[in-house]
């Protein structure tokens, strides 16, 4: 019998986390054929993005992970994010798990600029399929909803919070709070080293994103500033580039800070209840005037999570979250309920099931636009 030739198409090494759980499923499933591909990891040098795609799959190799050496000749493609491209990977099943779900319109940005290519689309909850049909930017793909595939280790309970403390170096005994902050629209500026003097009863883990670090769609001062910083408090860990899976650091954290991260969603589908920073309105817009953002940040988790506007609100809301009333847990509970679907660790399953399904029913089918064998 013939496999199913599969290609996990990375574009970064942190996308991984929403797609990884698929591959646990696959790879000893005799079905399948994988391989992998990472060809977008770069890094800015000065005033130039250099790519770091040859690092990127190295490092898969020495994983045991099969690089491609081609685009086409799979019957899927699993990807975390649109493909610039399509038409080079030739008739095939593309299969879209975004990396990072949340409340940014990068999604729908992105799905409206792929309109003549079809995507099989897997989402968290029914939130995010009526989301896509509302915008109208479905176009040709189609969407299904299977869960949270980047959240099914934390329910299949793969990590462990005293582990990941005590490899942090920080006390399991404390509260502990996660910074993690997105790159764009970011609190970083207005936050700044205020974090630190918020947090000093407790442990505090930052988690920056990895374009953070890398210095492509934000600065360098991201990470500069908490290098410094955690210098200076021996409560504070700055999570090194290198660990880019936030996983275990929900697992880890009691309350979350941040403003418009998809950590936002993954705290909230782990039933836990974070702090928003609320950003001036006036930054929240791309360059062609449009909205960053698709839910007006200052009520998405009203009631549910404390929301600030300043760094000296930032201790009292930390309070808060770690002391909630009935109240807040049933605003949480009603938040986490209409957002998600089957947080029960077996949303990778549902995927790879539902990817059989539709080679079976004739997945060659979906070309993108322009392809050819």
């Amino acid at each position: 019998m013939r496999k199913i030739k599969v290609l996990f198409r990375l574009s970064f090494l942190y996308h991984r986390a929403a797609l990884d759980p698929v591959y646990e499923v696959m790879k000893d499933d005799d079905r399948f054929d994988i391989y992998f591909s990472c060809e977008d990891e770069k890094v800015r040098r000065f005033l130039f993005l250099r790519s770091r795609r040859r690092e990127a799959e190295d490092l898969l190799r020495k994983e045991g992970r099969r690089i491609a050496s081609t685009r086409k000749g799979f019957d899927a493609v699993i990807t975390g994010d649109t493909l610039g491209n399509p038409e080079d990977y030739g008739r095939t099943l593309l299969v879209f798990i975004n990396h990072g779900t949340g409340i940014k319109n990068v999604l729908y940005r992105n799905l409206s600029k792929s309109s003549n290519t079809k995507y099989m689309i897997f989402v968290e909850g029914e939130y995010r399929k009526r989301k896509i049909l509302e915008k109208g930017v479905l176009g040709v793909s189609e969407v299904y909803v299977v869960g949270y595939t980047k959240l099914d280790p934390v329910f299949q309970g793969k990590y462990r919070r005293e582990e990941v403390l005590r490899e942090l170096g920080l006390d399991p005994a404390r509260k502990t709070i996660l910074f993690a902050p997105t790159h764009k629209p970011s609190c970083i500026k207005y936050v700044k080293e205020h974090i630190l003097e918020a947090t000093k009863d407790y442990n505090l883990i930052i988690k920056l994103h990895p374009y953070s670090w890398s210095g492509s769609y934000a600065p360098h001062s991201h990470h500069r500033i908490y290098e410094k910083a955690v210098k200076k408090y021996d409560h504070a860990v700055l999570v090194p580039p290198e660990k880019d899976n936030i996983l275990p650091f929900l697992v880890a954290a009691d309350v979350l800070v941040s403003e418009a991260s998809s950590t936002i969603f993954e705290f909230l589908a782990l039933g836990k209840i974070g702090v928003i920073y609320d950003l001036p309105h006036q930054k929240l817009r791309h360059h062609d005037g449009t909205p960053i953002l698709d839910e007006d940040p200052e009520k998405f988790l009203k009631g549910a999570y404390p929301h600030v506007k300043s760094p000296e609100q930032l201790r009292e809301a930390i309070e808060h979250a770690l002391n909630p009333d009935s109240e807040m847990l049933e605003e949480m509970e009603k938040w986490r309920n209409y957002l998600f679907y089957g947080l029960d660790g077996r949303a990778s399953q549902r995927a790879v099931e539902l990817i059989v399904r539709l080679l079976e029913e004739g997945g060659h089918e979906n070309v993108p636009s322009g392809a050819t064998t």
